[in-house]
């Protein structure tokens, strides 16, 4: 069977086609390159360069490709730029899962993967957060990938298709040098370019009611991520998940502080920080209860967060 995966030519994106294309899966990437690169695209698999809001562009590469899965990873997701530009974010994010749900009905699909986010829970009543726990984005990233949701499970009980919606945490890390995260809003590769100039790190918040007053999150290996899809992708295919929403995280917290450190610690120097406010819609603490899709999927994070920050350090150092 063949997976469409939008946006499968950006960092998490092409780790999972290069993870499904390891685990024997065929699958074809649409992704319009405004932030993917073609390179990243594992050899053999084609590349569809298109917008996914172009309803014409994606029901023609269903007619082409008849895939008989989707896993839906394009879209925006800078939680600062959907506080200042809210309308763009509600706009690409949710008329492009439009117009992918309206061809997977079309088209008589029967398997969608949604990539979701922990920003649906805003600032969590408990911690770790479990995936029954209210949604109460902070960011209007957040909203788009709540709603998202919202839609698969409206547009799921008209067509009839399976869904399933993984919320991921901080994704950082490499599994190799051309699929490296090359944004620029990233926690990870932002330290590891204030240490490689030379220049202190910018630190968003030191007054966070956390332990040392910066804010926590679940940081966990895109290599993780991608597992998480294969499985996931096997147990739609097999009915195995059906309608269903998993946490994707390690479980445990690390604040900006504790990254920094380790970051310092794989560079073997110190990294200095300055302190600047808040930014508008980060929440204080954000970490995962992985309970369900351990007992859904058999999955569990296999890296911890030195080697997260290590296997950043190393891709970018043999990409050079």
């Amino acid at each position: 069977m063949r997976w469409l995966v939008t946006g499968g030519a950006g960092y998490i994106g092409a780790h999972v086609v290069t993870a499904l294309s390891e685990s024997g899966i065929e699958s074809v990437v649409v992704d319009d390159l405004s932030t993917g690169r073609a390179a990243r695209v594992p050899f053999g698999v084609p590349l569809v360069r298109a917008d996914v809001r172009d309803a014409a562009a994606v029901r023609e590469v269903f007619r082409r490709h008849r895939p008989g899965g989707v896993i839906h990873l394009a879209a925006r997701k800078d939680v600062a730029e959907s506080t200042a530009h809210p309308l763009r974010y509600y706009q690409d994010n949710l008329d492009g899962l439009r117009c992918v749900l309206a061809a997977v009905a079309a088209s008589g699909t029967r398997r969608v993967l949604f990539s979701s986010s922990a920003a649906v829970y805003g600032t969590p009543r408990r911690s770790p957060v479990r995936e029954e726990d209210p949604a109460e984005p902070a960011n209007a990233y957040g909203r788009t990938k709540l709603i998202g949701e919202w839609m698969l499970r409206d547009a799921a009980a008209g067509a009839g298709f399976r869904w399933g919606a993984l919320r991921y945490f901080n994704v950082a890390g490499a599994a190799a040098p051309q699929l490296r995260d090359e944004g620029g809003t990233n926690l990870v590769p932002r330290l590891l370019r204030a240490a490689a100039l030379g220049i202190p790190a910018t630190v968003y918040g030191t007054d966070y009611p956390t332990p040392d007053g910066t804010a926590v999150r679940d940081y966990v290996h895109v290599a993780d991520i991608a597992d998480a899809h294969v499985r996931a992708a096997l147990a739609l295919a097999e009915g195995e998940l059906h309608d269903e929403v998993l946490n994707v995280g390690r479980g445990e917290g690390a604040s900006v502080l504790q990254m920094i450190a380790a970051v310092a610690r794989a560079t073997g120097r110190p990294l200095l920080f300055d302190a600047a406010p808040r930014r508008p819609g980060d929440p204080a603490s954000v970490v995962a209860s992985p309970v369900r899709i351990r007992s859904r999927l058999g999955w569990q994070a296999r890296h911890g967060l030195q080697s997260i920050v290590t296997s950043s350090i190393a891709e970018v150092a043999k990409a050079a």
